[in-house]
């Protein structure tokens, strides 16, 4: 699912905590890049992909 990611980054609330994980993919034949902000929730089945992606040994960015 992340094999075409630009960018795979964690994102944080106004307190300074992590609350998603924001996903970047390249840019489709049209030039358009799709984004999605995953919330950090272990019942969310995309924060569940992404866990197992991180599992596999990838390293998600830390939020700016």
């Amino acid at each position: 699912m992340f094999e075409n990611a630009k960018s795979i980054k964690y994102n944080k609330n106004f307190e300074g905590k992590k609350n998603a994980v924001n996903v970047i993919f390249n840019a489709d034949t049209n030039g358009f890049e799709r984004v999605l902000s995953i919330p950090i929730d272990d019942a969310n089945t995309d924060y569940q992909e992404i866990q197992k992606w991180v599992a596999d040994g990838n390293t998600i960015q830390e939020a700016e």
